[in-house]
């Protein structure tokens, strides 16, 4: 890895006062940004600029900021999370930027995460699906199995496993030309259909997530598949063939 410089950049950024308002994108100037700074401590490095010139700071989503919760999303360049693969926008650094870049940032693009202000959206519509039916019932009566004593394929555990990486940070949504939320539902509904302990729900489970799913307005699936390109955990189509099994499955009962 090269030592880390400092470069300067001119930043494009959708800003947007809240859902109601029109937005716009306006320009500014960042110099002095350390190579070796993430995504996010640049951003930091803006609004310590902006508040010194006693200008409102640019409001962005954040967390843990170690590529585990998602709420950093960003739309950069075009591209979700930017122009790096299997990362969230927390993960990413500057040294994938050159001096005298011009960076876009924007909001995640969708009819069912309305923007709250600037780059930060809505996406309680994700919420509301996992609880139409991404959960299981336990039998806490005192003659419960344990978990560990349930026989499990390898490859079944390992498929849950995989699914069950999702993050919810809506990049599927963001990228698709659709904005449809089929990678995260089919993710959600995998991680309990491959699973012993997701079966007895199974029917009503993947029926009603995929109608919060449509209700919220998410739009349809066309296989185009920059989803899965673009999605920080790398979850994969196939659960959306899974989500489709299951549900004309239960469609059928």
């Amino acid at each position: 890895m090269s030592a880390a410089k400092n470069i300067n950049i001119n930043l494009k950024i959708w800003r947007q006062k809240n859902a109601k308002s029109k937005g716009s994108m306006e320009s500014y100037k960042l110099d002095n940004v350390s190579t070796a700074s993430s995504f996010l401590e640049m951003l930091d490095q803006l609004n310590e600029q902006l508040v010194s010139e006693r200008k409102e700071p640019i409001a962005f989503d954040h967390d843990c900021r170690e590529g585990i919760c998602g709420m950093c999303s960003l739309y950069i360049n075009g591209r979700a999370h930017g122009p790096d693969t299997g990362i969230t926008t927390c993960q990413l650094h500057m040294r994938m930027f050159n001096d005298g870049d011009t960076i876009f940032i924007e909001p995640w693009r969708s009819a069912a995460f309305p923007v709250i202000k600037d780059l930060v959206v809505d996406r309680s519509s994700f919420d509301r699906i996992q609880q139409a039916g991404g959960f299981v019932s336990v039998n806490t009566s005192g003659r419960t199995m344990d978990a560990n004593a349930i026989p499990i394929p390898k490859h079944d555990a390992d498929r849950a496993f995989e699914a069950a990486a999702c993050i919810g940070c809506g990049a599927c949504v963001a990228t698709c030309k659709n904005g449809s939320a089929m990678l995260f539902v089919g993710a959600k509904v995998s991680q309990y259909a491959l699973l012993p302990q997701g079966k007895v729900e199974a029917t009503n489970r993947v029926l009603n997530m995929v109608r919060q799913m449509d209700e919220e307005g998410f739009g349809n699936c066309t296989n185009t598949g920059a989803c899965e390109i673009e999605c920080p955990k790398g979850i994969s189509l196939e659960n959306i063939a899974r989500m489709n099994r299951e549900y004309l499955t239960a469609s059928l009962k």
